[in-house]
């Protein structure tokens, strides 16, 4: 027996925590003010350019990478998939962050979470393993990313 879950059910909650990810407190995740941008908007440039020890990433890159993969993950919901992805160039590149970079990175963020966002939320239908699939990614992903950034901050302040 096959057992189907109305499309207005899945997409209304993965809506729902996807926005407490990335934008607001809905106390289903996380407590108040630590979405992702709430999160992004305490943090200067400085501390966003530090790694957190040893060989780790910088802040910053965190950032950047989240963006790169969200946009991958629109090519592979939306279509064409790229052929050939650097997964290794952010985390190679990026460090070091001036204001302007910081300020420009986080709103680079934040318009890519927008327009994919209403990309997803405009679909007629989410009965293909590539939309649905996707999108659970990019919100797992990015709440495995918040998370990273949480606690460097425990490190970094």
């Amino acid at each position: 027996m096959t057992q189907t879950i109305e499309q207005n059910n899945f997409t209304s909650q993965f809506f729902e925590i996807l926005d407490e990810v990335f934008v607001t407190h809905h106390g289903i995740l996380l407590d108040k003010n630590n979405s992702l941008f709430e999160t992004l908007a305490t943090i200067d440039a400085a501390t966003a350019s530090l790694p957190v020890g040893g060989k780790c990433a910088s802040l910053a890159a965190q950032v950047k990478h989240v963006n790169f993969y969200i946009e991958v993950l629109e090519k592979y919901i939306f279509g064409p998939p790229p052929t050939n992805v650097d997964w290794g160039e952010i985390w190679r590149m990026v460090e070091k962050v001036s204001e302007a970079e910081w300020d420009a990175y986080r709103a680079e963020l934040k318009t890519t979470y927008e327009r994919v966002s209403n990309r997803l939320r405009t679909m007629p239908s989410w009965d293909n393993q590539d939309i649905i699939g996707g999108a659970m990614a990019i919100m797992v992903h990015t709440a495995y990313h918040l998370g990273e950034i949480r606690q460097a901050l425990c490190t970094l302040r």
